[in-house]
């Protein structure tokens, strides 16, 4: 039997719950079809991408090696000897990262599937003027996440892993981290850098409802400067090269977020003067 569509104009708290149930059930449903799909290719994910920065030629490792040698500077990335093994010492190890890492492959996968269903559930109480831009949102939203799942993978994760397991404190000590302890790493560093690069959609929202202004933002530059700055040398290696790689992408969107927040002021300002004229 069909699901009555509800009257979005006229819906009670119970509506909005089974709404957003519906929303949920839709969006776990796209995680898990991306999740059943990605599981079929267990080889390439976990070969060529989740072991992909174990490898000393990865291509993070000979862009910083090509870069190193340029400068005329000695780089560890250039080590032909970064090799390591990983261990898995539970008997259900394996099937768990095979199970949980599909499952983060759905995520990525179904984003955008599921900010639509997101803006789904929130569209009944925007503006038709603000509805208008449903599209523009979900595309943007996505590119952003994707372009932070890629930095991620190709400059957080494969410095993480490389600084981890080149930093020792004696010869006697043979790096072979549990098949968990690495997949964590990776899946980590794509997570956090996929919804970091969000910022400028959060700051746009927040400019919204009047919780972020550009004066704030530009208040706080230098204490956002600072946190960043303490974040890359956390996540990265302890060179400033690197560290610098991460924080710029992080202080650029910071900008963005600024103009952002500018423009927003600047059409709610427009919109009050339209109406506020005979």
């Amino acid at each position: 039997m069909a699901r009555k569509k509800a009257d979005p104009n006229n819906m009670s708290f119970l509506d909005h719950v089974e709404e957003l149930r519906w929303c949920l059930i839709r969006s776990i449903a796209g995680i898990l079809v991306g999740a059943v799909i990605a599981g079929f290719f267990k080889e390439f994910i976990f070969d060529t991408v989740i072991f992909g920065p174990k490898k000393a030629d990865f291509l993070t490792y000979e862009f910083f090696c090509k870069m190193g040698r340029f400068m005329g500077i000695e780089s560890d990335f250039c080590d032909p000897n970064f090799t390591f093994k990983i261990q898995s010492k539970g008997m259900s190890d394996e099937f768990s990262a095979h199970i949980w890492t599909s499952i983060l492959v759905g995520f990525v996968v179904a984003f955008p599937w599921v900010l639509y269903q997101v803006w789904r559930f929130i569209a009944p109480g925007l503006k038709s003027s603000e509805k208008k831009y449903s599209s523009g949102f979900i595309i943007i939203c996505s590119l952003l996440f994707f372009i932070g799942v890629l930095f991620g993978y190709y400059m957080i994760a494969p410095l993480s892993v490389h600084f981890m397991i080149t930093y020792g404190l004696s010869d006697q000590i043979v790096p072979e981290p549990s098949l968990e302890s690495y997949i964590a790493y990776i899946r980590a560093s794509i997570l956090a850098s996929g919804l970091l690069f969000e910022l400028p959609v959060i700051i746009y929202f927040l400019t919204k409802i009047g919780l972020a202004t550009p004066e704030g933002l530009r208040k706080n530059r230098k204490f956002a400067l600072v946190i960043v700055l303490i974040v890359a040398a956390v996540i990265t290696p302890p060179d400033v090269a690197s560290q610098i790689i991460v924080a710029i992408p992080v202080l650029i969107l910071y900008e963005v977020s600024i103009f952002i927040s500018k423009f927003v002021l600047y059409r709610q300002k427009r919109r009050e003067k339209k109406l506020a004229t005979p």
